[in-house]
Parts: C-alpha cells; sequence; structure tokens
C-alpha cells in the first residue's frame, strides 16, 4: 500500500482561510487573513498535498475566490485538489491548465453524472469525486440541501469512469473535532473499486493512527483542517506517524 496522504484543508470564503462547522457559513472561524501564507506553510511543514475549497463557490454554483486559489497556485510548489463551484468542463480545464492537479466535482456528482464521467474521460486521474453526507445521504449545493441518494450509490455511479478517488465527508462531524467517522468511510471503501479519502471530524493523533490500521489500507488519506488550525494535531508529529508506518 501507497503511504497515507495528510491533505491540510484551506477552506476559502470572501478570500480568507476558515473553517466552518457542520459546513454552517454562520459558522465560520477565520484562521488565517492570508490564504497563500497559510498554503505556503503547510508545504514548509511537510505536506506534500493540499486541499482547498472555495466555499462561496460552491453555494454560487460557480468559481467566486479564483484570486486567492490563483495566488496560492503561485506560492506554493506541491500539488493542489481544489473543490467548490465547478459544474463544467469549461471551469474543470481552467483550473487545470492554472495549475490545479485534481479538481473535486460535488453536486455535479449528484446532478449531472454525464458530465463528471465526460470530465474524467478527458482527464483521467485528475477528477475527484466528493461526497459529503448527513447520515449516509449525500447533500449537495454546499450542503444546504440533502438528497435521497446514499453516498455508496453514487460513488459506484463513478467506478469505471477515470475518476481518480473519492472523498467522503461526514457533515455532522466536520469542524467539530468529535474523529473521523472511519467505519462509514472503510465501509465505502471496500463497497468501491476506488481510493476513498476520509474527511470530516479528524481531531488528533489518535485519528491519524487509526488510518494506519488494517482495516483501513484501503483508504488513501484523510484531510485535516481545524485540528492543525487550533493545535490539537501537531502537523510534524502527525506527518512523522505516516513515515514511519
Amino acid at each position: 500500500m501507497a503511504s497515507v496522504i495528510l491533505f491540510p484543508a484551506i477552506d476559502l470564503k470572501d478570500g480568507l482561510a476558515v473553517r466552518l462547522e457542520q459546513g454552517d457559513m454562520a459558522r465560520a472561524t477565520v484562521f488565517n487573513r492570508d490564504p497563500a501564507a497559510q498554503a505556503a506553510e503547510f508545504e514548509t511543514l511537510g505536506f506534500r498535498y493540499l486541499h482547498l475549497v472555495d466555499l462561496d463557490g460552491a453555494f454560487a454554483g460557480k468559481p467566486v475566490n479564483a484570486a486567492a486559489v490563483e495566488r496560492i497556485l503561485e506560492t506554493v510548489s506541491i500539488p493542489v485538489q481544489l473543490g467548490g463551484g465547478i459544474r463544467d468542463l469549461r471551469t474543470v480545464e481552467a483550473w487545470l491548465e492554472k495549475g490545479v492537479t485534481r479538481v473535486i466535482l460535488g453536486t455535479a456528482a449528484v446532478r449531472d453524472p454525464d458530465f463528471v464521467k465526460a470530465a474524467a474521460k478527458a482527464h483521467p486521474g485528475r477528477i475527484v469525486v466528493g461526497l459529503d453526507a448527513r447520515d449516509g445521504r449525500v447533500a449537495v449545493e454546499g450542503w444546504a440541501e440533502t438528497s435521497d441518494i446514499a453516498a455508496v450509490d453514487i460513488a459506484r455511479r463513478f467506478e469505471d469512469a477515470g475518476v481518480t478517488a473519492i472523498i467522503y465527508t461526514d457533515i455532522a462531524r466536520d469542524g467539530l473535532l468529535k474523529g473521523l467517522n472511519l467505519d462509514a468511510t472503510v465501509a465505502l471503501a471496500e463497497a468501491v473499486a476506488l481510493p476513498v479519502i476520509a474527511s470530516g471530524g479528524l481531531a488528533s493523533l489518535a485519528d491519524i493512527e487509526a488510518l494506519l490500521t488494517p482495516r483501513a489500507q484501503k483508504l488513501e488519506g484523510a484531510i485535516t483542517g481545524r485540528a492543525l488550525y487550533d493545535g490539537r494535531l501537531d502537523a510534524r508529529e502527525a506527518l512523522a506517524l505516516v513515515a514511519g508506518r
């Protein structure tokens, strides 16, 4: 198995690096007014991949924090995956041309699966499907709406489409430091023939240790946000633990 990837998250709202609680835009905490500086710090700490979300874009259905994303791309040399408001092939290709390594498609995976498949076919290995779920049901439009479709059913649509990974976020845990929902994430990974990334609630080194256990061996990695920002998770300790697996 390849080494687990820890993806530090930068969520963008009004051009600032923030973290939300349970995806609620009214419950946003600003952690850095300079997202590019935050990205540079993550790179200096030794992270090898960056996870970006245009929160305003997720609600608007189109890129909103493009200027902040572009500054980050100019600042760091590590690969970046980006989601939020990407709903058509033109936007996918524009971001790939600007230097984004992987584009994350969430709402589109529910609303327009043919577009996701077309994007994955045109850009194999560069399209990630983001599944954000409440009680196993996928939410869309910046988590403002919950569908009646199970995450596993959507994931199965894309098994043979050229999608490179699935990000599974437990909305109930996101930003609340309750620990990863590994049971649901591992169950999804075992049900589909795609790498799965855990997201939502990562709180401590105990979560990192859980990622390194045999039952989690199908997971590509995990996204970490608030725990990094508020110091509950020491980046160097976490990266050392992964490196020493």
